[in-house]
């Protein structure tokens, strides 16, 4: 029995050794399991704090306790996080609830409400989502968001989501207007990155990322990514008080022209940076040629939780002339990323004096 044991385990061993050796083969191994690792001997930066006080524009309520909330503050601390922006997207008692569970710690964080489409294809309905606007300010909140469209209306929000109707529908400008008498920014994100539209074959060098996020145009009714970031331009052409934050570049990090474009019709126009790191990183030049023609319209946000090691990688990608590193398990691409390197006034209005204007204009 013992001989027995042993050999079905040296079989055993065999075929792991041999599997092994087929997977690492270039004819077979999965594209999901590849993790290329950096072999070149360059300088590696590791950048543990902001280099200016920061003011996080685009976070969610990751935390849902206080000690949880006292672990995140103890990170920010750390990090050099002076603000979190919670968005929160939700009305009502949820609104209410986490309003009350991050409140208590002051200026530490700035909780945003959502827009409720309760009843939405209902006469009326725009003047009572105006009212529980109103409430929510006077609540406490401090700006509108994230207001996402992904191509089939404005889904993110609690308690209702408003399928089909998009920001520039014509029953959203009360409360759009209502945004801007109240001065509350509104965070909207439309479309996704454009490698989610690409065709998921070999051609498409996001692949995996983008078949895990891959946008299904086949749906009835879903607008493509151009017909998005023509309902944001129309909402924001006509709501010229109101300040709006595209979110993630407005999804046009594959061709920043588009955003470029929209800050030169309209000054009531930001977008924060959040999540899109990885997408930017490639082309460090490009965006540093960005970055410096559009300091006075980008924020800074991160939407990715409350890790050191998160804020870590997007300082080393804002701050430094790091080349050739990857972090394909954060962010789902298998290309490296190199740092911008933007220099330290560019740098200070990215982290917190863009903000401080649109909350001061506010």
């Amino acid at each position: 029995m013992l001989l027995r044991t042993k050999s079905i385990s040296l079989i055993g061993a065999f075929v792991l050794m041999a599997t092994t050796i087929s997977a690492q083969n270039p004819d077979s191994i999965l594209l999901k399991n590849y993790r290329p690792e950096s072999i070149y001997k360059i300088p590696v930066t590791k950048v543990e704090k902001a280099r200016y006080p920061a003011i996080d524009m685009h976070s969610h309520p990751y935390a849902e306790n206080d000690e949880e909330i006292q672990r995140w503050l103890k990170v920010m601390d750390r990090c050099g996080i002076q603000t979190t922006c919670i968005l929160t997207y939700s009305t009502g008692a949820r609104f209410d609830s986490l309003y009350k569970l991050y409140s208590k710690y002051g200026n530490r964080f700035a909780v945003w409400c959502g827009f409720d489409y309760t009843g939405y294809n209902e006469p009326g309905w725009s003047e009572k989502a105006v009212k529980e606007l109103i409430r929510c300010h006077q609540v406490g909140a401090k700006g509108v968001g994230e207001l996402g469209d992904k191509g089939l209306g404005e889904l993110y929000s609690h308690p209702t989501p408003g399928v089909g109707m998009h920001i520039d529908d014509p029953r959203m400008k009360p409360l759009l207007q209502k945004c801007g008498e109240l001065k509350m920014p509104v965070s909207i994100h439309v479309a996704e990155p454009m490698w989610m539209y690409e065709p998921m074959d070999s051609t498409n060098d996001g692949l995996m990322n983008a078949y895990t996020w891959k946008v299904d145009q086949t749906k009835p009714g879903l607008l493509s990514h151009q017909q998005l970031v023509a309902t944001l331009e129309n909402a924001v052409r006509e709501n010229p008080k109101t300040i709006f934050i595209a979110c993630h570049f407005a999804n046009c990090e594959y061709d920043l022209s588009i955003l470029g474009d929209l800050f030169k019709k309209y000054k009531n126009l930001y977008a924060d940076i959040a999540a899109r790191y990885a997408e930017v990183a490639p082309i460090p030049r490009y965006m540093l040629s960005f970055f410096t023609e559009y300091q006075d319209r980008l924020v800074y946000g991160t939407d990715m939780g409350f890790d050191p090691s998160m804020y870590e990688m997007t300082f080393r990608i804002l701050e430094t002339n790091d080349e050739h590193f990857y972090e394909i398990e954060r962010t789902g691409y298998h290309w490296p990323l190199h740092g911008i390197g933007l220099p330290d006034a560019v740098l200070e209005k990215l982290y917190r004096k863009n903000a401080i204007r649109i909350y001061l204009a506010h």
